[in-house]
């Protein structure tokens, strides 16, 4: 059996150059990626010192600036402790789930 071999290309497979493309418009808003925050909430379970040390331990913050963001959750209410790519924030808010704090992440701006 042989093939039948197609005398000419199709016209959209004769050309070996791409095609340019007339100018884009580029929506700026939803190219730029505001960071998100994440922020633990104070709880009536934890410690003040375990709060303290899984800072230190999921973020790697020295004692005096983990101390600090504590106190923030507990006299504020709550505290920023990290910020970044929504994929980074999803993955901190997981790993401070994981350590029994309570967390979430807003976009900011």
């Amino acid at each position: 059996m042989s093939r039948a071999v197609p005398e000419a290309l199709p016209a959209f497979l004769a050309t070996s150059a791409p095609a340019e493309v007339a100018g884009t418009d580029v929506d700026e808003s939803v190219t730029t990626d505001h960071p998100w925050l994440v922020i633990v909430w104070n709880d009536p379970i934890n410690l003040m010192s375990y709060v303290t040390f899984v800072f230190q331990k999921l973020f790697g913050y020295s004692r005096e600036k983990a101390h600090k963001l504590m106190m923030d959750v507990h006299t504020k209410g709550r505290a920023v402790v990290s910020n970044g790519p929504r994929e980074r924030a999803e993955l901190d808010v997981a790993r401070l789930h994981q350590h029994g704090l309570w967390a979430t992440m807003e976009q900011s701006g």
